[in-house]
């Protein structure tokens, strides 16, 4: 059968083998991180977790009015909850600030990262 093709030579399996240069890797897509998200979610949680934590700890009585009778120990009373509705509404205030603070600044990051034409 002499019309029969060759196979090609086969690379020999002992000795040496030969240098090759390895096949580039086509770049796949790329994966956004969401780094961003996982720290405002953090954050919020953190928050959260505040202020949960400040509601449990709102004493009804506490030992500042302690020997306090009448009209003075309603005052120390209500001086304790005007304190703490003053301490909860900067918490909340703050947390107001520090999402529009990340979300400026995340609308920022967004243009700069955008395609341009």
């Amino acid at each position: 059968m002499p019309d029969d093709p060759l196979p090609p030579p086969r690379p020999p399996s002992w000795g040496p083998r030969p240098e090759a240069a390895p096949a580039p890797r086509a770049p796949g897509p790329k994966r956004p991180r969401r780094i961003f998200l996982w720290v405002f979610l953090a954050l919020q949680l953190l928050f959260l977790v505040g202020i949960i934590g400040g509601l449990n700890n709102a004493d009804d009585d506490p030992a500042s009015c302690a020997g306090l009778t009448g009209d003075d120990l309603q005052l120390c009373r209500d001086a304790g909850e005007v304190g703490f509705v003053i301490g909860l509404s900067l918490v909340i205030a703050l947390w107001v600030a520090v999402d529009v603070i990340l979300g400026i600044t995340y609308g920022i990051y967004r243009l700069n990262r955008r395609q341009r034409p």
